[in-house]
């Protein structure tokens, strides 16, 4: 058969691009498929190849298009569903992630991370069930894989399973996971331990990057979030108005779009770059600063009129340094306005397995005469809903006397 014959042209740039991709060199291995594939279209093996090397390489959007090429030409072709999959999870498409990666485990693939991702997706999809039944296959496969521990034991803390979670900390623990975090999980699950001053920076980050998108709209209809309005109520009548607002933790810009009206300027911060970047974009504020809010505090030296931090000390846990931050920051004549999560009878300080931190009253006026403040009000009412049942907060108002 003469060597210009497209059909061998063709086999010989596949398995140059099979030596190429075992060689670790994915650009050439590409080059090689596309190809083969220009001389032959549609070859299914030809189209998985590519497509697992798209993969590989991290485009996503080629992978995905070519890989549903290749499964609808071939569909018993396990690796080029797994990779189809894993193209999916990248692109945050969590039904196409579980189908096409259930379609691999179905044809024979099976290994520890394989089950771990699907288990992700499951999760992300609200299948709780299935994503168990995945993980522990996951450690099945890998009794060490410390991220499928970690995560087993975050679904039965939600489920309220806190003895089991427990245990499920420790061995993320013991195989290598995070020591900071997995401390932090598991006193959220044990009670009468120690209860961590602080969360995890990154975890509190990792949290609401994630969460901004759907943030607002998941706050307001699905958990009632009313701590932003509660709070600020008392503070928008009367025809009071703020030369400067600091918000603490602003989130979106709830708070500041209902105090802008009353204010000359507010300024925001927030740990979480993608909420810093929903709240500029929300034109209530000045400025809005990502960092810690104690950084923010002190950063400044002009003095504030109103320091609101509405539903944002659960993710803060000891608020002593917070409190002598804000004093002296705000002006004589000031205000200091905050809710927290109230706390379980006899606890001033609890970490609670939604991994919120909780404060009692005795506290709160405990950390205010201390730091110089008088309280002003304080009254109870719900801040949102969990699993439809209102979870109650304590609102504070609270004035700096003189020194």
């Amino acid at each position: 058969m003469s060597t210009t014959d497209p059909t061998e042209q063709a086999k010989a740039f596949f398995f140059e691009g099979n030596a190429l991709f075992e060689a670790g060199q994915l650009e050439d291995a590409l080059s090689r498929y596309q190809s083969a594939l220009a001389l032959v279209p549609g070859r299914p093996s030809i189209l998985a190849n590519l497509g697992v090397t798209q993969c590989r390489l991290g485009r996503w959007p080629d992978a995905v298009a070519t890989l549903t090429q290749a499964t609808q030409a071939d569909p018993a072709h396990r690796d080029a569903w797994v990779a189809l999959g894993l193209s999916h999870e990248a692109m945050s498409n969590w039904a196409g992630a579980v189908h096409a990666l259930q379609k691999g485990v179905a044809l024979g693939a099976s290994t520890a991370q394989l089950q771990l991702s699907l288990a992700l997706c499951l999760l992300r999809l609200d299948r709780p069930d299935e994503a168990l039944k995945a993980l522990d296959q996951a450690l099945v496969l890998d009794p060490t894989l410390a991220e499928a521990w970690s995560q087993r034991g975050s679904l039965l803390r939600d489920a309220g399973q806190n003895e089991e979670a427990a245990r499920c900390f420790e061995q993320a623990l013991a195989h290598g996971g995070d020591e900071t975090l997995h401390r932090f999980y598991l006193a959220s699950v044990r009670a009468g331990g120690a209860v961590p001053p602080q969360p995890p920076r990154a975890y509190v980050e990792a949290l609401f990057d994630e969460y901004a998108d759907d943030f607002q709209a998941h706050l307001i209809r699905h958990l009632k979030y009313q701590a932003h309005d509660t709070l600020l109520a008392p503070l928008r009548v009367g025809g009071q108005r703020f030369p400067l607002v600091l918000d603490l933790g602003c989130g979106t810009g709830l708070c500041g779009q209902l105090i802008r009206p009353h204010a000359d300027a507010v300024d925001g911060v927030d740990l979480a770059q993608a909420m810093v970047e929903q709240a500029r974009a929300s034109g209530a504020y000045r400025r809005v600063e990502r960092g810690d809010l104690l950084g923010f505090l002190r950063s400044a030296e002009e003095p504030a009129d109103l320091v609101i931090a509405a539903d944002v000390f659960i993710y803060v846990g000891a608020l002593d340094e917070v409190f002598a931050a804000v004093r002296q920051r705000l002006h004589r004549g000031g205000c200091f306005a905050f809710s927290v999560e109230r706390a379980s009878a006899g606890q001033d300080l609890e970490l609670r397995s939604s991994l919120r931190y909780a404060h009692s009253l005795a506290y709160v006026e405990r950390l205010a005469a201390a730091n110089g403040f008088r309280v002003r009000q304080t009254w109870e009412a719900p801040l949102r809903e969990d699993q439809q049942k209102p979870v109650m907060g304590l609102y504070v108002l609270l004035e700096p006397v003189a020194h």
